[in-house]
């Protein structure tokens, strides 16, 4: 496969770097942020998101002219209440910035927030498409950032200190946050030429069988995305679907499903399918890790679950093996949402085993929990000529049930081309 460089719509003076930030209380952060970027060669646009006191200095895009923009018309600056105001001006800047990065004015966004600021805006920038840079430096950058990123591309950066003035730390920060957004910005991208893609979930339990399948995909001429199954992957994944860049989903590892039924730590939230099903692409799916809960280290794992059965997968991730219970749940989860689909889709089971460890002499071996989960999903899914539901005997890491996903894959996307693992 042969690469070339491209720049995907390059820096021009008519395309800025937006620098955002509520400038009453980060109106000096924000300006030397922008001092360093036009340093680096690059034109920026300071946006003021304050709700409160006046800014403390000018900014190129007020806060009414933001406030402006909110799709409801709510008059966002006489809001008593901060949270309230906080709000509508994140819905007011989303359309703000979609519609300037759609007038050919926006080339990437970089904001800086503490709590409230870094849920303002990065809401907002979620809004952009994939591929516009998106960085916000933050004071809650050092822990768990999933619902200020959720399925985006957005790149938080720890502020190390609070955004409260310039000092010997956070100018080393703010400057280095401001070259990195230039650099996004600017930087040549490796394309490849256009191919179908096909979005797929791997763990390292289902390894095996994802990379044969990903052999054989590719060799027929598909691009292969591959997402890791942990909440974050999923939800990557979707997003994508939703942005029209994904053609087909085989959805080997559906694992965020017991985390979500059981409390575990790499759920994809309620919505996960949703845009699968919405778009109505060809679908294939099977029960990989549904035999697994995911915590982490394991005096993290809630009290309620003394007793389960274990597994430590590394010093930070610990398994539990789901129960006959959980996997009916998880069975009656997914069938709900697969009902609501217009398009066809295939469930593959492999009744040999769903995941590495769930084999004969592994730890999570356990038929009976296995059958609880298939059984459900044919009791809840039933027949129909375009939803299908296939039990094969395999272990789902056997090269013949890679053969069989890429077979219904192949039925559904490509019905006069035979694709074949080696």
């Amino acid at each position: 496969m042969a690469y070339h460089l491209l720049m995907d719509r390059p820096m021009t003076k008519a395309r800025c770097i937006y620098a955002i930030a509520t400038m009453d209380t980060k109106g000096e952060e924000i300006a030397y942020v922008a001092s360093a970027i036009r340093l680096s060669g690059a034109d920026v646009v300071t946006v003021d998101v304050g709700t409160a006191t006046p800014p403390v200095c000018a900014a190129d895009i007020s806060r009414e002219t933001v406030a402006a923009c909110h799709p409801d018309k709510v008059e966002v600056l006489k809001l008593n209440d901060r949270n309230a105001a906080v709000t509508a001006m994140g819905e007011a800047l989303k359309v703000f910035l979609v519609r300037e990065f759609k007038a050919g004015r926006l080339a990437g966004v970089i904001g800086l927030g503490g709590t409230g600021g870094t849920a303002l805006i990065s809401a907002a920038m979620r809004a952009l498409p994939l591929g516009v840079p998106k960085v916000i430096v933050s004071t809650v950058a050092g822990g768990d950032v999933s619902a200020y990123v959720q399925g985006s591309d957005l790149v938080m950066i720890p502020s190390m200190v609070d955004i409260a003035g310039l000092n010997r730390i956070s100018v080393g920060v703010l400057a280095r946050a401001a070259g990195a957004v230039v650099g996004m910005v600017t930087a040549p991208v490796v394309d490849r030429a256009v191919k179908p893609c096909v979005g797929l979930t791997m763990f390292g339990v289902t390894t095996p069988c994802v990379t044969q399948v990903r052999a054989a995909l590719e060799a027929a001429g598909w691009d292969c995305l591959v997402f890791h199954a942990t909440g974050a992957g999923g939800r990557a994944m979707e997003a994508l679907v939703a942005d029209g860049l994904i053609d087909a989903v085989m959805d080997v590892t559906t694992t965020e499903v017991a985390d979500e039924i059981a409390g575990g730590v790499f759920a994809a939230g309620p919505t996960r399918f949703d845009a699968i099903l919405h778009c109505g692409i060809p679908y294939v799916l099977s029960v990989g890790a549904l035999d697994m809960v995911n915590f982490w280290a394991p005096e993290t794992v809630p009290s309620r679950f003394a007793g389960r059965l274990f597994h430590r997968h590394n010093a930070n991730v610990t398994l539990m093996r789901t129960t006959p219970e959980e996997n009916r749940a998880a069975a009656q989860w997914i069938a709900k949402k697969l009902k609501q689909a217009t398009a066809p889709w295939t469930v593959l089971i492999p009744e040999g085993g769903i995941s590495a460890l769930d084999a004969p002499g592994n730890p999570f071996h356990d038929p009976s929990a296995d059958e609880a989960l298939f059984a459900e999903l044919e009791k809840n899914l039933g027949s129909h000529p375009c939803h299908r539901v296939i039990r094969r005997p395999e272990h789902i890491n056997d090269p013949a049930f890679s053969n069989a996903l890429v077979a219904e894959f192949q039925k559904l996307t490509q019905p006069k081309t035979h694709i074949k693992i080696k």
